[in-house]
């Protein structure tokens, strides 16, 4: 203004003041309440502040933060790949990244992700540990795959075992290794082993359409009609 002075411009310097003022007092509340672990209403500020300042990677990290709380971590990957793009070798958001997809049983977009992680720092401790994890159990779960393709359900049910031990901590992979062994035993004419595997996976997931479909062919192979 100083340098060209005029009404309009005026008008418009000092709307935006106030507005910058007014962002700042919403950014102390959200940060108040993210401490208090109050989460929704800290998304709810974040989400007014972002709807101006769209570029701003620590302001998407931390709402990325509270949808992880909250529960959503889908909305967290969406807010944390936008900061890993604003922000120059932003480990740290592709490894988030990658653990979630992990958590939520995608272990192929995990490995993408760290990966990414790697190309910025090979030496970045947390991403080379998940890595590791990740690349290990993609593998098992490949060969498996590849074997139940090959008709090999003795090696596939052993392979998947292997993955229930190499992940026991993730519910959503021993889950998914017990509805493809079960799978197997119904292809492998062992009728009575899968409808025991397939009713477990059943009892976590009553919507499972293939455990649904095996534990069927499996009660055929036993002359169970109606069930």
């Amino acid at each position: 203004l100083k340098s060209n002075p005029s009404n309009n411009e005026e008008k418009e310097a000092q709307t935006q003041l106030t507005k910058s003022d007014e962002l700042q007092r919403l950014h102390s509340q959200a940060l108040s309440a993210y401490q208090q672990e109050d989460y929704e209403a800290a998304i709810s500020l974040l989400d007014e502040i972002l709807a101006v300042c769209v570029w701003d990677a620590e302001l998407r990290e931390l709402r990325a933060e509270c949808y992880i709380k909250e529960g959503e971590p889908s909305k967290a990957i969406s807010d944390l790949k936008a900061a890993a793009k604003l922000k120059n070798d932003n480990t740290e958001a592709f490894y988030k990244i990658s653990r979630i997809y992990y958590q939520l049983g995608d272990h192929e977009l995990s490995l993408s992700e760290v990966r990414e992680c790697l190309k910025l720092d090979q030496d970045h401790k947390q991403c080379f540990s998940l890595y590791k994890q990740v690349k290990k159990l993609n593998k098992q779960i490949e060969s498996a795959e590849e074997f139940i393709r090959e008709g090999r359900y003795e090696d596939a049910i052993s392979k998947y075992e292997s993955v229930m031990k190499t992940e026991p901590e993730v519910p959503v992979y021993s889950t998914r290794a017990k509805e493809r062994i079960c799978h197997c035993l119904s292809k492998n004419q062992q009728p009575t082993e899968a409808i025991k595997l397939c009713t477990e996976v059943l009892q976590l997931e009553p919507t499972n359409v293939n455990a649904l479909k095996d534990r069927a062919e499996a009660y055929l192979l036993e002359d169970l009609y109606e069930e």
